[in-house]
């Protein structure tokens, strides 16, 4: 394995990336909250590259992995700062994110930034908006006190250990909504979802198609898949989503 390479941001953050060479449009992939670019689909999909000469990107958020800062101080926003600081200094030309839960959100956030430099968009259980529609809307009145009163509060998870959940990043949040105002997504995309997947709904799904304009997108839905989607079946659909918005601009 290549040793990791490092990034240095305008805003001071220490972004650690893999980067393979090879023919565009460059798969750029978008982890989720808490993950790390060590996961399952990130190195599946760097294999794949490699194996048929494509150029790919997979990177930690600040205060994700081997990223400098801490998780607790960061938010959508900084973290949509990371993405399009990797994807200026590290790839030229067309791109195609790879969004995975919160990085659905970021790839839909990139998207908006740099509309020319998409190709085409694949998003894998993709959260939008859920700091507001996931955290917000589903806190108790105590829980909000305490983010009123210590500025943050933790949540279970299904997959590691609990979130916290800041003041920040609930008011950060805010200003990156996605689905409270257009969006045209003028290129391919294909959107992901599982359902049995216990952290994002299916109903997020569908909003999200509806509410996206676009000319060629689609929502593929995998009976009893969960969030992870990192089984065989699973990782070969998210092949077959590259291949489709890749094969569009061709």
């Amino acid at each position: 394995m290549a040793a990791t390479s490092f990034l240095e941001t305008q805003e001071g953050r220490r972004l650690a990336y893999h980067r393979t060479e090879g023919r565009g449009p460059c798969v750029v992939f978008l982890g989720g909250l808490k993950s790390d670019m060590e996961g399952t689909k990130a190195i599946f999909l760097e294999d794949w590259a490699r194996k048929e000469g494509r150029a790919f990107l997979r990177f930690d958020y600040s205060g994700h992995g081997e990223s400098s800062g801490s998780f607790t101080q960061g938010c959508i926003g900084d973290w949509a700062q990371d993405t399009r600081s990797v994807v200026e200094a590290l790839t030229d030309g067309p791109i195609v994110p790879v969004g995975s839960s919160m990085g659905g959100w970021q790839a839909l956030l990139l998207a908006s930034s740099l509309p020319g430099r998409i190709a085409g968009l694949v998003t894998i259980a993709a959260a939008p908006d859920f700091t507001e529609d996931g955290y917000w809307a589903t806190f108790t009145d105590t829980q909000k006190q305490q983010l009123a009163d210590i500025g943050q509060v933790e949540l279970p998870s299904d997959y590691m250990e609990p979130y916290v959940v800041t003041t920040r990043m609930i008011e950060d949040g805010r200003q990156q909504l996605v689905l409270r105002a257009p969006l045209d997504l003028p290129f391919p995309v294909r959107f992901l979802q599982g359902t049995a997947d216990t952290a994002v709904s299916v109903a997020t799904a569908v909003r999200l198609l509806e509410h996206a304009t676009g000319p060629d997108m689609q929502l593929k839905l995998v009976k009893d898949a969960d969030h992870r989607f990192s089984d065989g079946p699973c990782l070969d659909l998210i092949l077959q989503a590259i291949g489709d918005v890749m094969g569009a601009t061709e």
